[in-house]
């Protein structure tokens, strides 16, 4: 017996698994290339590739069919709540955790959700994904305390799991306009 209920959900596991060992591998590369590249030029650009990510994440995770106006404008609802938060946030790095986990936090939800849809009990999807990417994002900042150019950081933990929660409310929210959409038009 496998511990995956189909080849999708191995698949999302195995990119969940991607992502974490991208974001554990730059914590002793991040302050070299900040040295480097300069702390502007890095920020920038691996801001819009992490935004870049999402949106791939989004994409291909989120959109199977052709979206109507209540998803249109959920998911412009949710662009704009990110901008906000984004152009608020002072610390360059902190954007990187809201990308990271909330990456990490919609590939574990889609995963346990497609465990879910092969008969297989799991219980609230969404709290258990905020619950398993938080506490990856908890080890991330663990490992940063032995590592002697990085700082352990209890506001990153706390970034870390708003980034997760926002992700799969997000995650959620466009998933009840999907279904209110395909109610209203047969879909």
């Amino acid at each position: 017996m496998s511990i995956f209920t189909s080849e999708r959900e191995k698949r999302l596991w195995a990119y969940t698994l991607a992502v974490v060992v991208a974001i554990y591998s730059t914590l002793g590369l991040a302050r070299i290339l900040v040295d480097q590249l300069g702390s502007d030029f890095l920020s920038v650009w691996l801001f819009l590739l992490g935004c870049i990510l999402v949106l791939a994440t989004v994409i291909t995770q989120g959109l199977k069919v052709r979206p109507g106006g209540m998803e249109i404008g959920v998911a412009l609802g949710i662009a704009a709540a990110y901008l906000l938060i984004i152009v608020r946030m002072a610390v360059p790095t902190e954007r990187s955790h809201l990308v990271e986990y909330g990456v990490v936090a919609i590939f574990v939800h889609e995963a346990l959700l497609e465990r879910a849809m092969q008969g297989r009990r799991v219980p609230v999807p969404g709290l258990l994904a905020i619950v398993i990417a938080s506490v990856i994002g908890v080890i991330d900042e663990g490992i940063q305390w032995f590592l002697p150019s990085r700082v352990m950081d209890p506001v990153d933990m706390l970034f870390n799991v708003l980034a997760a929660t926002m992700a799969i409310i997000a995650s959620v929210a466009l998933r009840w306009a999907r279904r209110q959409a395909s109610h209203f038009t047969g879909r």
